[in-house]
């Protein structure tokens, strides 16, 4: 076998690999004998069919697999002895094409880009600045005063029933002069502006008074999920037996039971520490953000122009459809990346290409637990559907990168951010948010 460079500009790698018909034969030959003693063919005992019968009747698929097995094995050799790692997936073309015939060397064809030597970048010179927002006394306050008004109670009210009143009521549905099955309750509390009824039901209800009865006239939607009730006009009677009025839950401790804490206290420490946790989340970008301005500043070196055009057409869909969010999928005319995009792409493959490789020297690792960690909580995402989602990753190998590889940038970052030097600033909730905004018009 000989492999003859025939390419090298910049991180462009060309190869022609060429393995004789001698050596594809033994090839072929040291295959069949080792199965053959597996072999049964009628007219022969296990184990005895004649190697020249086996290369008859098997050599064709065996010289595929042969030819397959060498050329993958050369390709294996050429990147341990010269140490190139391809940015993607190598191009191979076997010359001569379908014109190529048993007993014909095969020659075949490698081209691809290589990684470039990533320099090595002084990390001890970073220096960063972690915003720090405190939760404030009244945030705590209109919190608690949110899940109060969730956990509100009704009381009997004088007077009509106005939107966002509980009405208790009695109903019965008919469509076309004919009660339906599911169409009738007794007692049934109604929140009025909730929502919970087909549209038009509730408003028909608003000013009645207990003991009133109403005649709601509707249309089911046609989307409706009874097919004998979809598009149908109905009439409800009903009967309003009760209005009430909504009271927010008193701020205390049978509040916070309420939330499934022992007492008021508690619960506090637990709204204080998820809004400083949000805020924490929010800085953190911030700091990223400063530090991979700061890395990107430190190095330079050739980028693989594929990885760079690939990012950029990804980048330009990605823009596009958040542009248009009314188009899903990808039944739309061919959308063309800017100078925008590939300077933006370009900062984007520098800094991963940067992230992989301190990752690497310093072994960093995404573990299974965190891995399957980040699984379930898309997983969420996907009520009900869990568990197909949970197959799909295991059997999708670019999902699985698409969730692993935030998850090593951030052990990155971390690390990076772990031995830089940090100073914290205090500011306030507004401040941070103006820092945020100033990240997405970045």
């Amino acid at each position: 076998m000989q492999v003859t460079e025939t390419l090298n500009e910049g991180l462009k790698r060309g190869y022609q690999i060429t393995i004789t018909a001698a050596e594809l034969d033994d090839k072929v030959n040291a295959k069949l004998k080792e199965a053959q003693p597996e072999v049964e063919m009628k007219g022969f005992r296990k184990g005895k069919v004649p190697l020249a019968l086996l290369k008859k009747q098997f050599g064709p698929r065996v010289l595929g697999e042969a030819m397959q097995e060498t050329v993958d094995a050369a390709m294996n050799d050429h990147f341990e002895a010269s140490g190139d790692k391809p940015a993607m997936q190598p191009n191979v073309t076997m010359d001569g094409g379908e014109e190529w015939k048993e007993g014909d060397d095969v020659v075949v064809t490698m081209t691809y880009e290589a990684l470039p030597q990533i320099p090595e970048a002084d990390l001890s010179t970073v220096t960063l600045e972690k915003l720090v927002v405190k939760a404030s006394a009244e945030e705590i306050e209109d919190a608690l005063k949110n899940l109060a008004a969730t956990a509100q109670n009704f009381e009997d009210k004088d007077g009509a029933a106005a939107d966002g009143d509980q009405v208790v009521i009695d109903f019965k549905g008919f469509v076309d002069g004919e009660a339906f099955e599911g169409g009738e309750a007794e007692d049934y509390p109604l929140v009025l502006g909730s929502g919970s009824f087909i549209p038009g039901f509730e408003e028909q209800l608003v000013g009645l008074k207990a003991g009133d009865a109403k005649s709601v006239e509707v249309k089911f939607p046609e989307e409706y999920g009874a097919e004998n009730l979809a598009g149908k006009d109905a009439t409800f009677e009903c009967t309003v037996k009760a209005v009430k009025t909504p009271v927010a839950a008193e701020i205390d401790d049978e509040l916070a039971k309420k939330f499934g804490v022992e007492d008021l206290v508690t619960l506090k420490n637990q709204i204080t520490e998820r809004l400083e946790a949000e805020y924490a989340g929010a800085a953190r970008a911030i700091m990223k953000r400063g530090l991979l301005d700061q890395l990107d500043d430190k190095v330079s070196f050739e980028l693989p122009p594929s990885l760079v055009e690939a990012e950029a057409n990804q980048i330009a869909h990605q823009l596009w459809h958040e542009e248009n969010p009314d188009v899903h999928g990808h039944d739309h005319p061919e959308i063309e990346t800017t100078e925008e995009h590939t300077k933006l792409a370009e900062r984007r493959v520098r800094l991963g290409l940067l992230l992989a490789d301190i990752g690497q020297k310093q072994e960093i690792q995404v573990t299974d637990a965190e891995f399957t960690q980040a699984v379930l909580t898309q997983a969420r995402q996907y009520p009900g559907q869990e568990r197909q989602f949970f197959e799909f990753v295991q059997q999708n190998p670019q999902m699985r990168q698409q969730i692993q590889a935030p998850l090593f940038e951030d052990k990155v970052v971390d690390y990076i951010a772990e031995n830089a030097q940090v100073t914290e600033k205090e500011v306030s909730k507004e401040d941070l948010e103006k820092a945020v905004e100033a990240l997405d018009e970045e």
